[in-house]
């Protein structure tokens, strides 16, 4: 067999993508934009013009992915009656099972996903992949089990990237430091294909202001696809990004004023009086983006104490006299979670009185055994012991929508709160007969049921359960039925909120940076179990690390992976992650009956920016700006022997890139690509008086 073959033209650079003669990578479409929107809050334009201070920054956090320690995997098995059962290591089992359905061409029913103990998701699971798809259709065709393994070499190649957003955003404000205006244009490589539509790109918009009073903003966003892996959520899903920019740009105002950068943040955060306080623009659900608890100023104040700062900052200027140029950077969030619209879990009373809870989520490590088995003991008034948790199963529950968005706690807890509740209500109704008492009179405790004062006459659940079924004699004393299902639901998420601290240490003659300490003060709402946060505030921190310092997916010219193996792609050891210092605070959420916000994300969401304005406080004598992700030695090291180089706004030096002209002409003009709209104008903005 003889093949000749002409290499097409390749797109790798989204800029380079906009250009009129860039190579289509959809010719259909037209151009290479994917998504384009423009949000609109007051009037940016003028309250830049009028401001006496701008400070201009181009920014870019580069591409990298969630690698967890189990690649993706599927095994599929018919079963004798013509069904099918998979096994799968996927974040959405319940999405998984309606698709294959639909693929076959047979009833859900016939095919039951188990998502087993999945080792790491971090939205890299949360994707129906041609794998995922494959492997059953092929085991069933074949009437065999098939397997396949995704090699690590596989999952960086095909697995989902995410990150890499090119952004120029400019910020206006009064000498003072208070905050006028932010506008910002970026660029979200979008790599070949789309599948979560507007969701990255809309989730950097939604959370860029944070926890700053801002009350003029105008982003202009496109998503531009190249000849690169597609782009997916990944543990934050365009919240580091936003985050890195609002934090990057803040950093420069102070430096631009002469002002701490702890001042600025005081100058402009939220006050608590001011909650709920409505941003004005609408989350991605829709809904108003009304933050429903807090206080950030106390966070601030939190983080600043944890770390020492201004005792660090008492001894600066002595260890840099000592050529030990160390330095602290802050970042801080507010991020959506418990994204709906719902999520299910039934709660049942097996003979014995011990209970078993199936919930629609599933388990990648976050502990949900534990928690959901905490809130049904605490709910039903049984022993932590006494409780089983089945998750990730389509045949323990109907319906489910799975693991992602810092969402399990939110929805899936309160399910699981709420039918357990019920269970016991039913459980009191039944003992209540068999004790000849009032219902009122009952107490639970420890899977028995007493009359109040009275702790003799008493009865296990077993005894209950027992005395309600049917035997020759006649029927029991009530129905025995001791489950109940529910699907909680929720009208908008709720709002969490952190705000990190890092220290760090930078050698000059070889830019290497060393992490010394990281603070995080937080607020996820009511805390069901502390260790299971700190579990998670650890993980998500070090993955932050990993976007801050080392991870980064690079292509060459020719479209070709250069990263293929840990070889080259730099995960962080845990070497190379400090001990990790956490300060909870409670502002528990009004929006759901456990008072409870997600937690799964926001632990990777600001290490970035944290670690970026670290670096750049060390070296600020020097007048280096960091402007790009990772903060690697080389690329250090080039800055700080490229001093006599360009010079960036408010005197930092910047890569050579940062001298190129913008990713848009200005005279451009904003179209709304692929979204079935040519209005440019602002569908995603409520006015201010909204």
């Amino acid at each position: 067999v003889e093949v000749e073959w002409e290499p097409l033209p390749v797109v790798t650079d989204p800029e380079r993508g906009l250009a009129p003669d860039a190579p289509l990578i959809h010719p259909e479409w037209g151009d290479n934009v994917a998504v384009a929107f423009r949000v609109e809050l007051g009037d940016a334009a003028r309250a830049l013009r009028e401001a006496p201070v701008v400070v201009r920054r181009r920014l870019r956090m580069q591409r990298y992915a969630g690698m967890p320690m189990e690649p993706r995997g599927v095994l599929a098995e018919p079963d004798s009656r013509g069904g099918l059962r998979v096994w799968a290591s996927t974040q959405v089992p319940h999405w998984l099972q309606r698709v294959l359905a639909e693929a076959l061409g047979v009833p859900a029913h016939r095919v039951r996903v188990v998502a087993p103990d999945v080792g790491g998701g971090f939205g890299t699971k949360c994707s129906i992949y041609p794998e995922d798809l494959l492997i059953p259709i092929l085991a069933a065709a074949l009437g065999r089990p098939v397997k396949w393994i995704e090699t690590r070499h596989e999952h960086l190649q095909s697995a989902t990237h995410s990150r890499e957003q090119l952004h120029e955003v400019e910020l206006g404000a009064t000498r003072e430091g208070t905050i006028l205006a932010l506008r910002d244009r970026f660029l979200l490589d979008q790599g070949a294909y789309n599948p979560w539509g507007i969701v990255q790109p809309y989730n950097t918009v939604g959370h860029m202001l944070g926890p700053f009073r801002i009350r003029n903003f105008s982003v202009e966003a496109r998503s531009v696809v190249t000849n690169k892996t597609p782009h997916a959520p990944y543990r934050g899903a365009g919240r580091p990004e936003a985050v890195f920019v609002m934090d990057r740009i803040a950093d420069a105002l102070a430096r631009e004023l002469g002002l701490d950068p702890a001042a600025v943040r005081r100058l402009n955060f939220v006050r608590p009086e001011e909650l709920p306080y409505d941003v004005g623009l609408l989350y991605r659900d829709g809904q108003p983006l009304v933050y429903d608890s807090a206080d950030f100023p106390a966070t601030l104040e939190a983080a600043l104490r944890a770390v020492g700062y201004e005792e660090f900052r008492r001894a600066q200027p002595a260890l840099r006299a000592r050529g030990v140029w160390r330095g602290v950077g802050l970042s801080a969030y507010v991020e959506g979670t418990g994204v709906g619209p719902y999520e299910g879990a039934a709660v049942r009373l097996d003979p014995t009185g011990r209970a078993v809870v199936a919930t629609g989520a599933c388990s990648q490590g976050q502990g949900h055994e534990t928690v959901f088995a905490q809130i049904a003991a605490d709910a039903l008034g049984c022993a932590l012991a006494d409780v089983s948790v089945t998750g990730g199963d389509t045949a323990a529950i109907a319906f489910g929508i799975g693991t992602f968005a810092s969402r399990s706690l939110v929805l899936a807890g309160n399910a699981v709160a709420e039918a357990a509740g019920r269970v016991r209500e039913r459980v009191i109704g039944a003992a209540a007969r068999l004790l000849e008492a009032s219902p009122a009179d009952l107490e639970v405790a420890d899977g028995r049921v007493f009359v109040r004062g009275a702790s003799d006459r008493a009865l296990s659940f077993a005894r209950v359960i027992q005395g309600c079924l049917p035997t020759f004699a006649g029927p029991g004393a009530a129905e025995p039925v001791f489950e109940a299902t529910v699907y909680h639901s929720v009208p908008t998420v709720t709002y969490a909120s952190a705000v990190h601290a890092a220290v760090v240490e930078v050698d000059l003659d070889t830019g290497q940076v060393r992490l010394l300490r990281y603070v995080v003060a937080h607020d996820c709402g009511r805390v069901v179990n502390p260790t299971i946060v700190e579990g998670q505030v650890h993980g998500g921190v070090a993955q932050g690390i990993g976007g801050g310092l080392h991870e980064e997916i690079r292509y060459d010219d020719a479209g070709h992976l250069l990263t293929t193996t840990f070889m080259e792609y730099h995960v962080p050891a845990a070497s190379e992650v400090p001990p990790i210092e956490t300060v909870h605070l409670e502002f528990p959420s009004p929006r759901n009956p456990l008072g409870v916000k997600g937690l799964g994300e926001g632990g990777a969401v600001s290490p970035p920016a944290a670690i970026a304005g670290a670096v750049e406080d060390a070296l600020a004598p020097l007048g280096v700006a960091v402007t790009e992700l990772p903060v690697t030695a080389p690329g250090l090291f080039a800055l700080l022997q490229a001093q006599g180089g360009g010079r960036a706004p408010g005197g930092a030096a910047m890569p050579p890139s940062a001298e190129r002209g913008g990713p848009w002409g200005q005279e451009e003009r904003l179209k709304l690509g692929h979204l079935g709209s040519s209005d440019p104008g602002t569908p995603f903005a409520r006015s201010s008086s909204a």
